[in-house]
């Protein structure tokens, strides 16, 4: 009996022995999200910034593995299609540091929101362009 339990613990330990040392599976690479790196702010239309005209512009932004946008689209207005226009000319200049997916960057869709808050107080430039305007040009 003893032989027997014997003969069978070899032939276990002979078999595991067989399947050759494991090796560490390789550590995991933890994915990465999209962050912005150079995001100067739109050009705000000084006529509409002293007129107290604001709003937010949200936009679709695709970031490709360059961390350049591929693809801006305008998703909710602001509610004026100048600001719209300077959000999206602006935000297809900006610069990201790409997501990554096993180490590797991918193309990424984020939104994000562009707001015009008009100045206050307003600045002195204002009263020139009101004054201009009040006098019909």
């Amino acid at each position: 009996m003893k032989a027997h339990l014997l003969l069978g613990s070899l032939a276990t330990i002979a078999a595991l022995s067989a399947c050759g040392p494991s090796e560490p599976a390789p550590p995991a690479i933890a994915p990465t999200e999209v962050a912005a790196v150079q995001t100067p702010p739109p050009d705000y239309p000084v006529e509409l910034a002293c007129s107290g005209v604001g709003g937010q512009s949200v936009l679709k932004v695709v970031v490709g593995p360059e961390g350049a946008p591929t693809e801006v689209a305008l998703l909710t207005s602001s509610g004026n299609s100048q600001l719209d226009d300077a959000a999206i000319h602006r935000v297809r200049e900006w610069k990201f540091k790409a997501a990554t997916r096993n180490g590797q960057a991918v193309p990424t869709t984020i939104q994000v929101p562009v707001s015009f808050n008009p100045p206050e107080p307003k600045p002195d430039s204002c009263f020139a362009i009101e004054e201009r305007m009040r006098r019909g040009g």
